[in-house]
């Protein structure tokens, strides 16, 4: 296995089972205080966690390369928008830290994913 294959699986399997382990708790209820301390809704918890499994799923399931593009952009607006709602709740940037470290991770995922499960590859979108 060469070292972008690997790379591409281990920041994936990182990143889903960090996800999943995500969805699983706010489908539980076990981050209802959290969400009511950055003001959301806590229906928006199943929302998210109902997302977040089924992104986990788009993943790592073979095939399908324009749902996976959806998935890794949801993946984006949810972790992105964690980051600014603990910044803007006044939980200071140290809260932000970890949504944003697994933004990285997933944006590892993205970048060494095989073109074959690409819509857009990423040499096409640099070269845009």
């Amino acid at each position: 296995m060469d070292m972008k294959r690997f790379g591409f699986w281990a920041s994936t399997g990182l990143f889903a089972l960090a996800m999943g382990a995500g969805g699983a708790a706010d489908l539980s209820g076990s981050l209802d205080e959290a969400m009511v301390q950055l003001g959301m809704p806590l229906y928006l918890a199943t929302i998210l966690g109902t997302w977040k499994l089924l992104g986990v799923v788009a993943l790592l399931a073979p095939g399908f390369a324009r749902i996976k593009e959806w998935a890794y952009a949801g993946f984006f607006f949810n972790l992105s928008g964690a980051a600014a709602s603990h910044i803007l709740a006044g939980h200071g940037l140290g809260a932000a830290v970890p949504p944003l470290v697994l933004l990285a991770v997933g944006a590892a995922s993205y970048a060494l994913r095989d073109e074959s499960r690409a819509v857009f590859p990423v040499g096409e979108l640099a070269a845009a």
